[in-house]
């Protein structure tokens, strides 16, 4: 097929996705047939499969090709290219995600070794906590990170031996899986955490049955493991990286398409939402490598936001940027808000937009000619009510960039209960031309 003819075919399909798209809430929602892998773990705030399959439908992405997610999370567009039979890479550094992403496309494990490793784990683990006379508790400067009351006492000494029992007793994949597992039930069946999407805390879990419930996903596992056994060889791998940076390695002028969520401009702190499985499992130890993370991060929140940040240069001399944070700044003295978080917002809108910017300039090495990208993306109004239209600005930085903006898909609607108004998550789809 000529390039004319497959670049003709391409947009309609991409078209046809906007009437496609459901627009409710349920369309964020993970379907019941899609649960194997995904449900292993999973951010309360991913996005769908059904999304990752549509968009790379479209694209015309098929086996063999290599997909990147440089925001993979905790790995949705990973696990669809690898169902795919697609190479898939991935860029996330957030500790916890970044292990759930590379247990959940590493299918190699035998399902029966990962059953008696678990029965194995679970025997050991009820017979510690059978016979331990003293609670066990995190180190002070690890506790000081976690929600205050976001666990109690007793599920957290089971969970502190079960923990030390994973690592005494099992090692590589195995080890892995088990860990995912543990923070997956930790949060569900143990902890008093609420998502709604903000975590907060909800209650109070005095005691949790932690040891079956892990061994329970455990089970669920290995049947995953089982029913794609045919399609362990499709290559994956999840780099601890920041997407802002170029990447050296075999993904130079490799990437057929890119799939991926960003942060959104709010202030949202995004190591919240794994704050307590990450201190459990000993990824986050102090503050000090809580802050070495956030310095890796999109700056996307005044909590994450550092004196010597330079990422706003890609942005200098924007006028609609600048628009935006004269009238955060207008608004704030208005309002008479002189909290150093509110006088922020300015700082950190182009902070966010100028680390974007470094990010899609940084990609383009990695892209074939003709490489589709799809950019999940949101409106935000965080910063004292000032709407933020996220993927029509960052159309016209990747515009700026080299890239061809092809649509700017509604993917759905929430309304904002403080500014009344309807709020756009959208899909914004480029195409690199090479």
């Amino acid at each position: 097929m000529v390039v004319q003819e497959r670049l003709g075919l391409l947009d309609e399909a991409i078209r046809s996705i906007a009437i496609r798209l459901p627009r409710s809430r349920s369309a964020n929602r993970l379907a019941d047939q899609d649960r194997s892998f995904h449900d292993w773990y999973r951010f309360i705030l991913s996005f769908p499969p059904h999304l990752v399959r549509t968009y790379l439908g479209a694209f015309g992405i098929g086996p063999g090709e290599r997909i990147l997610d440089p925001f993979c999370g905790t790995g949705t567009t990973l696990v669809e290219g690898k169902k795919l039979g697609c190479d898939v890479v991935g860029f996330e550094m957030n500790p916890m995600a970044h292990l759930a992403a590379a247990v959940k496309t590493d299918w190699r494990v035998n399902p029966k070794i990962l059953l008696h490793a678990a029965d194995r784990c679970a025997e050991s683990a009820h017979a510690a906590i059978k016979s331990s006379s003293k609670l066990r508790a995190l180190p002070a400067e690890a506790e000081r990170l976690l929600l205050r009351d976001s666990i109690c006492p007793l599920p957290l000494h089971k969970a502190l031996i079960l923990r030390e029992v994973i690592e005494n007793e099992t090692a590589g994949s195995v080890r892995g899986l088990a860990q995912v597992a543990l923070a997956k039930a930790l949060v569900e069946s143990a902890s008093n955490l609420h998502f709604g999407p903000e975590v907060g805390v909800r209650g109070k879990r005095e005691d949790a049955e932690l040891v079956g419930r892990w061994f329970h996903r455990m089970w669920i596992m290995a049947k995953d493991l089982s029913e794609h056994v045919a399609r362990q060889s499709s290559p994956a791998a999840v780099h601890r990286h920041d997407a802002r940076d170029p990447l050296a390695g075999r993904e130079r002028g490799s990437i057929s398409a890119v799939f991926t969520s960003p942060p959104y401009p709010n202030e949202k702190d995004y190591t919240r939402t794994t704050r307590l499985e990450s201190v459990v499992l000993g990824l986050i130890n102090n503050k000090s490598e809580l802050q070495r993370l956030k310095r890796d991060l999109v700056r996307s929140n005044t909590r994450s936001v550092y004196s010597t940040d330079t990422d706003a240069e890609w942005v200098a001399g924007n006028r609609r940027i600048d628009a935006i944070c004269d009238e955060i700044e207008r608004r704030r003295i208005a309002l008479g808000k002189t909290s150093g978080f509110e006088r922020m917002y300015p700082r950190v809108t182009r902070l966010y937009f100028g680390g974007m910017a470094r990010h899609l300039a940084s990609l383009r090495p990695l892209l074939k000619p003709g490489a589709m990208l799809g950019y999940v993306v949101g409106d935000q109004a965080s910063y004292l009510q000032v709407m933020i239209r996220t993927g029509e600005i960052l159309a016209e930085l990747a515009a700026s960039l080299g890239y061809e903006v092809c649509s700017v898909d509604l993917f759905r609607e929430r309304f904002a209960t403080a500014t009344r108004a309807q709020m756009r998550e959208e899909v914004l789809v480029l195409r690199w031309p090479g």
